[in-house]
């Protein structure tokens, strides 16, 4: 898909006349957020055609993060309802993505606090299996690399159920970091938990990882 580019010296309101001379489905993704931005409140065909680009986006985050809960397409929908009353705070539309992930996240911790935890926690005073999270793992993304192509569906579907297995605050530090691409620093602000344990978390939750899939590669291996 082609490029548009703004002129810097283009007024709002020309910007806006030239997107709305396109149907939402021709604009680039740059060009659909600033349509939905030229008004106080983005018009329906610009903002379901957003919705339907970054929908699988927001189903695929809120399963990593709660893939026990039955609810997470009232979430998803709440998530649009933000985004639809806010979106016009976003200042720079190439970032809306990493917003939108934002708003999940955030959507999704809201929920947690609401909820009686039906599970004991889970103590980190145990000794870690790994110093500092050296593991080298990287979880499925949006954009595969050469490695991911060459892995099996079966493998990702492994990966998953790993994933949905691990503790609650161990997966969620994980999906955060692996998926969502956080740093520490802003894990261990939206989580209210130190640095230390942040890095904790993560080193655990990837040994565990590692540990569960070895486990079914030996399986596969002499199948």
């Amino acid at each position: 898909m082609s490029q548009s580019f703004s002129a810097p010296w283009a007024s709002p309101r020309a910007v806006a006349s030239r997107l709305q001379k396109l149907a939402p489905g021709e604009l680039t993704n740059y060009d659909l957020i600033q349509h939905c931005q030229s008004q106080r409140r983005p018009d329906r065909a610009a903002f379901a055609e957003l919705v339907q680009r970054y929908q699988s986006y927001v189903d695929r985050l809120l399963y990593h993060l709660a893939p026990d809960w039955s609810d997470r397409a009232d979430l998803a929908q709440e998530v649009w309802i933000r985004v639809y009353r806010h979106l016009n705070r976003l200042q720079e539309p190439s970032r809306f993505k990493g917003w939108l992930g934002r708003i999940t996240t955030n959507l999704f911790y809201d929920e947690l606090r609401k909820r009686k935890r039906v599970q004991p926690p889970v103590s980190l005073d145990a000794p870690r299996m790994l110093a500092d999270g050296a593991v080298d793992w990287e979880l499925p993304c949006d954009s595969p690399s050469p490695v991911d192509t060459l892995m099996t569906q079966e493998f990702y579907g492994q990966l998953q159920q790993a994933i949905a297995a691990l503790p609650e605050v161990f997966r969620i530090t994980i999906v955060l970091r692996e998926i969502q691409g956080l740093s520490y620093e802003e894990i261990a602000e939206i989580t209210g938990v130190s640095l230390g344990t942040v890095k904790s978390r993560i080193a655990r939750a990837r040994h565990r990882l590692q540990q569960d899939l070895n486990e079914y590669l030996s399986a596969e291996t002499f199948a």
